[in-house]
């Protein structure tokens, strides 16, 4: 029992991790037809393994109650030794299984592969992963935005992933699997979000210091925002005159990387609809107090950022704050 329950221990600490309901939508709680998919192979492989795991230890237990040697006993039990029926039997279960789960698992991922980049009915948005922040455009509407991906409920994304410097992968857990962002290279696929909700979205591949921050915000909205929210960001920017020194700051220092016009590209992300967004650095909540702190020393808040430490005082910081905020 001793040597037992360090690994039950373990076992129970592993499956801690797993969530059915957790505090946010995964992969076990899929809200895309994509992740859907993907969860009834999850089902369907663990049932197929645990209906063999429980076949063998039923055997097991079974060769070891009714063949164990009694006492006295000196005959050498009957040999099944070129048994055609058990080995066609033991043969033939397992080619059985594997066609049971390689059928469907065939079929969605030549059905998950497909493009839908010609579609009309179908969302088109290219991803630019960078180091460490993720840039969208929606090109149909020439909409340049980053880090807040809003996405229409029940319609297929086409998703065109790249990146600018090193290997990233492109993840949204909840609403399906993940797929690599290559320099030099486009690749494709598609989700179809379910629900409306704000799901978390992630770097999956190892590229560098800032990796674990690299999140992202995916908002599922009904197709009624989603055009709302097309429409405010091709509107123009409007400032009052209450933030004419933070905007004076940023046009001195920020403009050379950063556009606030949603239908500019630029080298850093995009800041038209900022206020708006939910998060600062990737994962800080979107108040005053996170932004300024960005924007006092961005390397302490995300560790490789690429925006550099702009030499600006506690009071320019707050005009400047003033001015993102509204960004709208």
């Amino acid at each position: 029992m001793k040597r037992i329950s360090p690994l039950f221990l373990g076992f129970v600490l592993f499956l801690s991790g797993c969530s059915l309901t957790g505090s946010e939508p995964g992969p076990l709680d899929p809200k895309g037809t994509t992740g859907e998919e993907q969860f009834t192979l999850i089902l369907l492989s663990t049932g197929i393994m645990m209906l063999v795991m429980i076949a063998v230890f039923i055997l097991f237990f079974y060769a070891v109650a009714r063949f164990r040697k009694k006492e006295g006993d000196k005959e050498i039990p009957e040999q099944v030794e070129g048994n055609h029926k058990l080995e066609i039997t033991w043969t033939v279960i397992p080619i059985l299984l594997l066609i049971i789960l390689a059928v469907p698992s065939v079929a969605f991922t030549f059905s998950q592969a497909e493009d839908f980049s010609e579609d009309p009915n179908a969302e088109l948005v290219k991803v630019t992963a960078h180091q460490f922040w993720w840039e969208f455009e929606y090109p149909e509407y020439g909409i340049h935005t980053a880090q807040d991906l809003v996405l229409p409920v029940g319609k297929k994304v086409q998703f065109h992933l790249s990146a600018s410097d090193v290997v990233h992968s492109f993840w949204i857990p909840a609403l399906g699997g993940k797929l690599d962002t290559l320099v030099g290279q486009t690749n494709k696929f598609y989700l179809e979000p379910t629900e409306v909700g704000v799901f978390r979205g992630k770097c999956a591949e190892f590229c560098g210091p800032g990796h674990a921050l690299m999140d992202f915000k995916a908002r599922v909205v009904s197709e009624e925002d989603f055009e709302a929210w097309v429409a405010s960001m091709k509107a123009p920017v409007e400032t009052t005159e209450d933030v004419a020194v933070g905007e004076e700051i940023f046009g001195n220092s920020c403009i050379s990387c950063h556009a606030i016009d949603s239908s500019q590209a630029s080298s850093g992300p995009n800041l038209d609809g900022f206020a708006e967004r939910l998060t600062v650095g990737g994962y800080l909540d979107n108040e005053d107090e996170n932004v300024a702190r960005w924007l006092k020393d961005p390397q302490e808040v995300k560790m490789g950022a690429s925006m550099p430490t702009i030499p600006l005082s506690d009071d320019e910081i707050d005009e400047l704050v003033k001015y993102l905020n509204t960004l709208k």
